[in-house]
Formats: structure tokens, sequence, C-alpha cells
């Protein structure tokens, strides 16, 4: 007698389970790493992305081109969000964190086929991992914080390690200074909304510069604004979320008037508002009226008149700035303006800066705040720029909160790698094949900067492992003469939070993947309407019928 098969998921549920699965999440992860693979490092290549709407986005930076990518595959998804968080923590590392998950996933994929157990692996890893980076810690170089003069070379060589892989790279002396100068102007917490990147098309690179203070685009303005003063020195500046502009005080009132004169009161009452709020602000003592509202032609007029300065429109983040920077507080209402509500700084002047004004504000006592005006020809080119520059300004920060640096250019792998498989060597088991993939898997960095580079990755490879063996600690890939060199000495040094975050954040991602090892899909979700909703097309809400 034949048994009665228990239907037990919906119809049309894909269900994978067992090895087949695992394997094809490895495969799918590769995938991903293939198309980050080619931007790692100082030759890297950079992506075209086009978006349904057209716009082309240049990247080299891992995390901008897999956020980009629409991935759809679930277990490739985890790799685009280790990217994603290796992008919010420390802010660089995002092609070399894909790139490791990745590549441990493919050292692991043979054990996988041959039927070991995925538990057996993801403890192994988790060994080989915090074996690592006790390692790293343990061979990382102190910074020394007292000598400021040290302390700044040091700061301006991981930026310039980290734009070394950028579009940018060319002119990194001139970013790397001004990136260090942007972080070392903010206070103790290091905020990053305090660093505004402002980009205005046209003119060289090199005509880029940085602002110590803040500085916004000239806003709309009215007629009468050309006679307002441009530049002041010390002025007081009243911070408003005021609509100063004439307009119906309720906008859809119904006023019956029964005659001329009435309606004659009503304009002027109109009138006496607008004025008694512009007589307030002129009493305040503020010269600079900044609005996140419109100002209007008459207000614009009225301050001309008495020379003062105002733009309305302003946006929230540079208000918001503002208002870090120069102390006081966005008002709500005129009533209110005392010298404790109202921002001070030493200078403010409005300058022409390629096609557009800025209107500038140096000298704020409050807060530490700078504004990077960024120039160069294509937008998509400051875009990248931009992304660039946001990447070195994360790690300068992260250089100054974790005081001690590795150096780069795959030398601390090719570390790791060689002591992992040394201890490898000295545990019995199972634990000393797959620690030694995890020492095998680190050494995808190197070998992926030299294919970059277009160099012969064996044959360099091997000179590393027997620098290695020999202790030469920091040796690593010299991209400039196809070769080795000490890249500590060549200056070529990370943060070594960058490696610890990329290392425990790959591993983690590839033992998570290697934990799923069945996937059921819904059929509704797959289906036009949202899951589980049951209003698909033509589903209506089923209206009661009229009998």
């Amino acid at each position: 007698m034949m048994p009665t098969p228990v239907i037990l998921l919906k119809e049309g549920t894909d269900t994978s389970q067992g090895v087949p699965q695992l394997v094809s999440n490895i495969n799918a992860c590769q995938v991903i790493a293939e198309a980050v693979r080619t931007t790692l490092g100082p030759r890297g290549m950079d992506k075209l992305m086009v978006d349904g709407r057209g716009k082309a986005t240049i990247s080299n930076d891992g995390a901008t081109i897999l956020k980009l990518l629409d991935v759809v595959h679930p277990a490739a998804k985890t790799l685009v969000d280790i990217a994603r968080s290796q992008d919010a923590e420390v802010g660089d590392g995002t092609t070399s964190v894909t790139l490791l998950a990745a590549e441990f996933l493919k050292q692991l994929k043979p054990y996988v086929e041959e039927g070991l157990h995925p538990q057996t692996i993801i403890r192994a890893f988790r060994t080989a991992t915090h074996l690592a980076v006790s390692k790293i810690k343990e061979i990382a170089v102190p910074v020394k914080k007292g000598d400021k003069q040290e302390m700044r070379q040091l700061l301006e060589k991981c930026a310039a390690t980290a734009l070394n892989s950028k579009l940018i790279a060319g002119q990194k002396d001139f970013f790397s200074k001004m990136v260090v100068d942007a972080v070392m102007s903010l206070d103790i917490l290091l905020p990053l909304k305090l660093i505004g990147i402002k980009k205005v098309p046209g003119g060289a690179l090199e005509d880029s510069h940085m602002i110590s203070g803040v500085a916004f685009k000239k806003t709309f303005s009215y007629a009468g604004f050309e006679m307002q003063p441009k530049r002041y020195e010390n002025p007081r500046i009243a911070l408003l979320n005021v609509e100063l502009e004439l307009k119906a005080e309720k906008d859809n009132a119904e006023i019956r008037v029964k005659n001329v004169e009435e309606y004659q009161a009503i304009v002027d009452a109109e009138w006496t508002i607008l004025y008694d709020k512009l007589e307030k602000i002129h009493l305040s003592g503020a010269k600079v009226v900044l609005s996140k509202l419109p100002i209007g032609d008459v207000a614009t007029q009225y301050f001309a008149d008495r020379d003062l300065f105002c733009a309305g429109r302003v946006q929230e983040e540079d208000m918001k700035r503002t208002m870090m920077a120069c102390g006081g507080s966005i008002q709500t209402s005129v009533t209110a303006l005392t010298d404790n509500v109202l921002g001070l700084c030493e200078h403010f002047e409005e300058v022409q800066v390629g096609g557009d004004r800025y209107n500038f504000l140096k000298g704020c006592p409050k807060a530490k705040t700078c504004t990077i005006i960024l120039r160069g020809g294509a937008e998509q080119f400051t875009e990248e720029t931009e992304r660039s520059l946001h990447d070195a300004i994360m790690i300068v920060r992260r250089a100054i909160k974790n005081d001690s640096v590795v150096a780069g250019g795959g030398a601390i792998e090719m570390e790791l790698s060689k002591y992992l498989r040394d201890y490898s060597r000295t545990i019995p088991g199972k634990q000393q094949l797959l620690i030694g993939a995890y020492a095998k898997a680190l050494e995808i960095i190197p070998r992926q900067l030299c294919d970059n580079a277009g160099f012969d990755a064996t044959n360099i490879l091997n000179k590393l492992r027997a620098k290695h063996a020999q202790g030469g600690m920091w040796y690593g890939v010299d991209i400039n003469n196809e070769d080795i060199a000490d890249n500590y000495i060549a200056c070529v040094w990370e943060p070594s939070i960058v490696r610890i975050n990329a290392l425990t954040a790959a591993s983690e991602a590839a033992c998570l993947i290697l934990s799923v090892d069945e996937t059921i899909k819904n059929p509704r979700s797959s289906m036009d309407g949202p899951p589980g909703g049951g209003r698909g097309r033509g589903r209506g809400m089923g209206r009661p019928h009229a009998h």
C-alpha cells in the first residue's frame, strides 16, 4: 500500500535543501565578488553603473557598487550587507571585505561537497578569526599621541593610503593634507556632520579648497538683494524658521466686507504684521538673517535699506551646521530675539566660486567646523571625489580614535596567513585542514592586488611567502616596481581597526552562509501583489453589491 503524500506547504513553493543548496549559495557569493574584484587597490579599475532613469555613476568603492547593484539572491545579499556595515563602521576596505568573505567560501567549497558538517567548519573559522584578530593587535604599531607633528604625518599617510586606490590618486598629497586639516579642525567627538562637502562644477581639481567655517550656496533672492552689504566683521546672526512674506494668514478664509475701508483695514493689518516682524529683527541687532522659509521682496528691500544681509530658503542641514558652529538657536517666531539666541561669527562674506555665489561664515566660536569646496569637470567625477574624500575622512577619524596602524598592500594578510598556517600544523584533526584553508584564503588580497596591476601573481606571492617565513613581517606588494617591498617603510599604512573589522565581518558572513541549509521561497511573494496582501492585480477590495 502506498503511503499518503503529506502536502505541507502551498503548491508552487520552491524548497531546496542540503549540500546542493549550500554550494549554490557559495556560487552566488562568488558572482558578487567577481563584480567588485577588479576594483581593489591602486591599479583597480572603475565601474560605470547606469540606473533605470539613465543616471550614470562611476565608482570603484566596493560599497557604492554593491549598493547600486540590485541583488536579489538572498545569500548574496549578505555580502552586500557586510560591505555596507564596513562602510558605515570604518569607511574603507569595503572591496576587501567582500573579497575575503567570497574567498573563505571558495576555499571551503570542496569540504562542503565532501560532506563535512558545516558546524565543524564554523567552529574552526571562529577559532581562526579569534587568533588572527589577537595577532593583529599584537603586531600593530601604536601611534604616539603626544607628538603633534608625528601624529599629523601619520594621519596624512593613512589618508594617502585610502586615496591611493581612488580616481584622485594623482592628487593624493593635496587631498590628504586637506582631509587631515578638516578632521583636525573638529572637536574631540569628531562628528562627521560638521564637515560639509559642496560640489561646484568647473575649474580644476587643484582649485578645491577648505574653509574653516560654514559655507552654503546663495539662495534664491528678490529685488533689492544686490543693495545689501556682502561682508561683515563680527556680525550677529539670526537663524529663523519664519516666513517673511506678504501672504493672507489663512489661505481659504472667507471675509465679508461691507465697504472699501474695511477691506483696506485688512490689507493694512497684513502689512503691519510683516513690518512688525521686520522691525523686531532689525532691533535685535542681528546683521545676518538666515531663514529656512522664503524671505519676500518687501523684506529684502527693508533689510537692504538698513544694511542687513538676508537669505531665505536655506537648506536645513546648512542651518543646523551654522547653528552648531556659530551658536544661537533656530527661532520659529521673532518675538524673543535676545542676545543668547543669536549666533556670532568673526567674518561673513559672499564670494563667487565658479558659476555660483557662496556665503562664507568664518571664525565660528562654538564648534569647530569646516566646509570643503570641491571643483572638477564632470559631475560624476566630482561625485566620485566626494565619495573618496568621505572614505579618507573616515579613515583619519578611525586612526585618531584607535591609535595603532598596520602596513597595507597585502602585508598584514600575508603575515596572518603565515601565522595561521604555522599554527594549523600544531593541531590534529579536521581543524588543521580548515585553519589551513582560512590561511590560504587570506592570500586573495595580495594576489588580487597583483592581478589588477597586471603582475605575475604566483611569482610575487612566492617571494612574499619566502620573505615572511624569514621574518620580514611588513613585506607586501610593491605596485610601482612589480616587486615586494617593506610597506611599513614605504608608508602604506592603515588603521588596524580596518583590518580587524574586515576579518570579523567577512568570517561572520561566511559562517552565516554556511549555516543555512534550506531555502523556502513563498510562491505568493513572486507574484505581482504584495506578499500575503491578497490585493494583486484584478483582486479588488470586494465592494458590497447594491441589492
